[in-house]
């Protein structure tokens, strides 16, 4: 498994996001969409903050957007199996 926090520099849910993330002690790759936006086109990124929990084989399983705590518990879930 492996998470992707599509991200903006001064996006303030976007840092939300990842000291949720980083209190939890999950692993993820930072994108910033400004930085590389064909990945972001890639991904269909339209707003960020953005979480996508893909496979090993890297199909997407799930998406967030925004901060969600809620739904990012859901994803801590599958780190913790």
């Amino acid at each position: 498994m492996k998470l992707l926090k599509f991200q903006q520099p001064n996006c303030a849910p976007c840092t939300q996001v990842s000291e949720y993330l980083d209190n939890k002690n999950i692993k993820y790759e930072k994108i910033n969409v400004w930085d590389d936006p064909e990945q972001a086109s890639n991904y269909g990124i339209m707003s960020v903050p953005v979480v996508i929990l893909l496979s090993s084989d890297g199909v997407e399983i799930r998406r967030s957007v925004g901060f969600k705590p809620q739904e990012l518990n859901e994803f801590a879930e599958f780190f913790q199996q």
